[in-house]
């Protein structure tokens, strides 16, 4: 497995970066994406320049993620998993308090368009190489227990997944959409908890590599995990 690339989106904090901890840790080199450079470059020293190459990107942006993939099969000359993760939340609800137009639009290109991107720029390589999509969902895109835009992406990514995994089918490209529930993340610095139960990033990580030590015939399509207690 010495000669497998892992992709991430969304690396430099929470679920991407313990997923590339344990990435590097199962033989992948892994590409960090993320817009926070200084952070990157930790983690890159942290897990070595020789398993790891920090990547600046906005997965808003088109050109940036091009750059990403180009920089990607530069360094490491292919790709065989790729999670797009990057997300966030800022809580903007429907009703009362301030608008806030471009906070809700941020949040789909990061969240919805982001990871469309991200799949459209990097399935090819996958194509070559029988490869594995991840994407990133969440427990409100199945049910809406939180009552805002986020929900509505989380949604959205729901039926991207299910599209890609259609539209895939006979290219030995396997896909998994990973819902988490409550993470101990800084996604929940803008948010209020719905419970005190919460999961570490470390532990949807192992579910992520899980996923992807599965054999080529095994598709593990979803992967619903809340932490004990979580009531939705």
């Amino acid at each position: 497995m010495t000669n497998k690339v892992f992709l991430i989106t969304g690396a430099s904090t929470g679920i991407g970066e313990a997923t590339a901890r344990r990435a590097v840790e199962a033989g992948f080199k892994v590409v960090l994406a993320a817009r926070s450079t200084e952070k990157l470059d930790r983690l890159q020293a942290e897990l070595g320049s020789g398993h790891a190459l920090a990547i600046t990107c906005d997965v808003a942006s088109w050109q940036s993620q091009q750059g990403m993939v180009e920089q990607a099969i530069k360094r490491f000359g292919r790709i065989d998993v790729v999670f797009a993760n990057a997300g966030f939340s800022k809580g903007s609800t429907f009703y009362g308090g301030e608008d806030k137009p471009d906070e809700w639009k941020e949040m789909v290109m990061v969240n919805v368009y982001g990871a469309a991107a991200t799949a459209r720029l990097t399935l090819p390589e996958l194509v070559k190489n029988s490869g594995h999509l991840l994407i990133t969902g969440s427990v409100v895109g199945r049910i809406t227990s939180i009552r805002n835009l986020y929900s509505a992406t989380k949604w959205a990514v729901t039926g991207m997944a299910q599209a890609i995994r259609n539209e895939m089918t006979g290219t030995g490209v396997r896909v998994t959409l990973v819902e988490p529930g409550v993470v101990d993340t800084p996604f929940w610095d803008n948010l209020q908890k719905p419970c005190t139960a919460e999961l570490q990033p470390d532990d949807i990580a192992r579910a992520v590599m899980f996923a992807v030590s599965q054999p080529p015939h095994v598709d593990v399509n979803e992967i619903l995990i809340r932490p004990t207690g979580q009531p939705n």
